[in-house]
């Protein structure tokens, strides 16, 4: 039988707001895991399927990803919740084929960013280029990691180049009907930061940029 308590519980010292705000860190980058999946795609399906009516990633893709190479990812949390996020993996060509859709392999040198997307209510806000930022440099820290690739939509590679990716060419990948630019951007880490890896963090004090010009809002994420 359940047992009722005959005195009311103590009531709580300090609002549950309060308390949470003591218990979830207001911002957190950190890689991602298989346990992250379900939300990454629910934004992931936002952010493309009105845009190109496709997802880079698939929601069983998105778990393979996250378990074979979580490394790769990356998820900014406010208060807990998932407001952007980046995945990744290894590539051993120095072009994407097909297959850089769907292998990790363990061996590349290239680091290719298959999706960043940003929550609808968080955009505008500069946290994609923000975001991008932690993970290349945090990419500087890993071994064997040369440059990091994507492939993007034409519309999407002025707002890549600002970040400093160069235009490769033409993407030998198609999906359908869409065709792609492919872009890089060299990585050419230094010893001590190696050693002294600390960029999977989010930083102590905000990161800023300068607000988006009118012209740049359609791109930003």
């Amino acid at each position: 039988a359940r047992i009722l308590s005959a005195a009311p519980a103590p009531l709580p010292s300090v609002s549950p707001g309060i308390q949470r705000r003591h218990t979830l860190p207001a911002s957190e980058v950190r890689p991602l895991n298989a346990q992250d999946a379900v939300s990454v795609f629910e934004i992931e399906r936002e952010a493309f399927i009105s845009v190109s009516g496709e997802c880079p990633l698939h929601l069983d893709e998105v778990r393979h990803f996250l378990t074979l190479c979580p490394e790769f990812s990356m998820g900014w949390f406010e208060e807990g919740r998932l407001v952007a996020f980046i995945i990744g993996s290894l590539w051993d060509r120095d072009r994407l084929a097909t297959e850089a859709l769907t292998l990790h392999k363990p061996r590349g040198s290239n680091a290719h960013i298959h999706v960043l997307a940003v929550h609808r209510t968080f955009r505008q806000q500069g946290k994609g280029p923000i975001l991008m930022w932690r993970y290349l440099q945090y990419l500087r820290c890993l071994p064997n990691v040369r440059r990091a690739v994507l492939m993007c939509e034409d519309f999407l590679v002025p707002f890549y180049r600002k970040m400093g990716f160069k235009v490769l060419g033409r993407c030998a990948v198609t999906v359908g009907a869409l065709t792609f630019t492919e872009m890089c951007y060299p990585i050419s880490g230094h010893a001590y930061m190696r050693r002294n890896s600390e960029a999977i963090r989010f930083p102590n004090a905000p990161l800023t940029l300068p607000p988006p010009r009118a012209n740049d809002r359609q791109m930003d994420v």
